[in-house]
Formats: structure tokens, sequence, C-alpha cells
């Protein structure tokens, strides 16, 4: 029996090309498909063998302003789990992103920091 496990997410973003290639810089990802999609949009699927994030954008995709913490339905943001922390800390500051905060508290530490497209990601290390 396979234990339960999140295979992916689907997050809309202005430019899937650049998003994705971004995460793969930062986190040794790689894209696993990428084609057309509803609504004459296109996805990208980002990951690893086991999980990844879908990419999606179509014509006239708008940003919202909407804080996510206080907004129903949003996602506030994705969780990393990375070896190396202060590694991936300086592919994030390498490629311009602004940490906002840190935090080391058991079982780990994590730092986070804000995409191009708005998106928060939380990275983590357990080591």
């Amino acid at each position: 029996m396979t234990a339960n496990y999140l295979e992916h997410v689907n997050v809309t973003v202005k430019d899937t090309h650049s998003s994705a290639a971004l995460l793969c810089r930062l986190f040794d990802w790689h894209i696993r498909w990428q084609g057309k999609a509803m609504e004459a949009g296109y996805t990208i699927h980002v990951g690893s063998e086991h999980s990844y994030i879908a990419l999606y954008t179509q014509p006239g995709v708008k940003r919202s302003n909407a804080d996510s913490y206080s907004t129903e339905s949003q996602i506030n943001h994705f969780g990393v789990v990375v070896d190396n922390l202060d590694a991936i800390e300086a592919r994030v500051k390498q490629e311009g992103l602004t940490i906002t905060s840190h935090a080391d508290y058991e079982p780990g530490r994590r730092f986070y920091f804000d995409t191009p497209d708005g998106i928060e990601i939380e990275v983590i290390s357990y080591s």
C-alpha cells in the first residue's frame, strides 16, 4: 500500500516560462511536462519525480492585490524542503529576490521570499 501524499498544486502565473526557469534554477528541479491548457492557456509542470507545481497562464491574467492570509481560498505559501538552506538562500539573493523573514524553531530552520509572481515560498531545512 502506498502512503497518501500531495502530488502537485496548480497556480496561475503571468509567465509560465520565466517562473519555471526560476524554480529550476533555485531548487534544481526540472520541467516534467508542458503544453496547451484550458481557456487558451499554457501550463508547465516543474518539480521532481514525485511532486511538482503546475504553473498555468492564460490571456488576460491579472494580479490580485488581495492579502492571501485574509482572503478565502487563496494559497498562502508553498514549503520546499532542502538539504542546504544557506546555499538556497544564496541562490535566492543571486536572483535579486528579497528574503522577507527567517525563522529558526523546531524541527528546523527556514526563510521566506516572494517570487516575481507574488507567490510566497517557505524554504525549510531539517538538517
